[in-house]
């Protein structure tokens, strides 16, 4: 708009237009805004919503004196979480890093965060480990389950012992020994002792069948207790197939077994070494004192075990005697092995 004054000029009475130019400094407050809005809307939203519907289950075990990045680790690689970052930042947070209790738990994806973590610092655990090592008899894993406090002893032997679970489990035997196989299991806060024995012998059951075929014609039977056997005497996993040629060596021509822990079996562990009374013992474990092999297995053996009983090395050995080391001196004829017993005995 223009307006005439009186010397004939005129002047511009429009207002001028009003540009705005941000500074770097308003730019970068809203880049911050920006920023933390973001940072705020993905810290919630992994708070409160849960990555899955829960298909993706893990058991975790958490000892006493683990850190949170690594439990957060292993949520993030098994799909639980979404952001390990995120979980120690909450945990950190909300002070409970330091107060998660040590335990063995069973999580899904379709827990939020906060559910995860305050079932950690409850200690709300879903089942405890048990671990049955290789060659333990029942007698040693229900004097185990006693001391960790799963089952009395009494309890876990009667299950073992069981004519309705060994039927039930296709055993035929008067126990399950031999049959639990030595394995790292879980167990409920209400497992039962037959729910144990079921998982271990089940457990055998795979293993057994993924050894493939044998050499030797032995019945199942017969090999759990010559497997028994090699796994109480052998310390290393090479030494089984030669053990067990020793024991398949004998009986072919008729020789009693003499394995010293047969002599000790149901009377206490063994340990290494057996005594005079040990051997003396009237057993029908006792293979100083019977032909054969034993009626039932001394213990649980592992896989190798298992394969070396049933495929055993071809040797002429017929004797083995231990070193200091815990590994074995081979001989064939007994003025070998009494050489062999002078050197590493005496």
């Amino acid at each position: 708009m223009w307006s005439d004054l009186t010397n004939g000029e005129k002047i511009n009475i429009m207002p001028a237009m009003f540009t705005f130019k941000p500074s770097s400094k308003y730019l970068l407050v809203l880049l911050v805004r920006l920023s933390l809005s973001i940072l705020l809307f993905w810290y919630l939203f992994c708070l409160f919503i849960s990555p899955g519907n829960g298909t993706a289950v893990k058991d975790v075990s958490f000892p006493a004196g683990s850190g949170v990045r690594k439990l957060a680790a292993e949520l993030k690689a098994g799909g639980i979480i979404r952001s390990s970052w995120h979980f120690i930042l909450v945990s950190r947070l909300r002070g409970q890093a330091q107060r998660l209790k040590a335990g063995d738990y069973r999580l899904n994806d379709s827990m939020d965060v906060a559910t995860i973590l305050n079932k950690l610092v409850n200690g709300e655990v879903d089942f405890r480990r048990f671990a049955l090592p290789e060659g333990y008899s029942m007698y040693q894993a229900a004097e185990l389950l006693e001391q960790k406090g799963f089952f009395s002893k009494e309890e876990f032997l009667k299950a073992c012992r069981d004519p309705l679970v060994m039927s039930g489990l296709g055993i035929r035997a008067e126990s399950a020994e031999g049959y639990l196989y030595p394995a790292t299991y879980n167990l409920t806060k209400t497992g039962t002792a037959e729910q144990l024995v079921s998982q271990m012998t089940q457990r055998f059951e795979k293993a057994y069948t993924g050894i493939g075929p044998a050499v030797t014609s032995l019945s199942r039977h017969d090999a759990v207790i010559l497997a028994s056997m090699i796994e109480k005497e052998a310390v290393t996993a090479e030494e089984k197939p030669l053990i067990s040629s020793v024991f398949h060596n004998r009986l072919r021509i008729g020789m009693p077994l003499q394995s010293d822990p047969t002599a000790v079996y149901g009377v206490r562990a063994f340990s290494g070494k057996v005594k005079k009374a040990d051997i003396l013992r009237v057993s029908p474990y006792n293979t100083y004192m019977i032909n054969g092999l034993p009626p039932g297995p001394i213990g649980n053996p592992g896989a190798d075990a298992i394969k070396a009983a049933l495929n055993p090395a071809k040797t002429p050995y017929l004797y083995f005697v231990a070193r200091r080391d815990g590994t074995h001196q081979f001989s064939s004829s007994l003025t070998e092995h009494n050489q062999a017993v002078r050197q590493f005995l005496r």
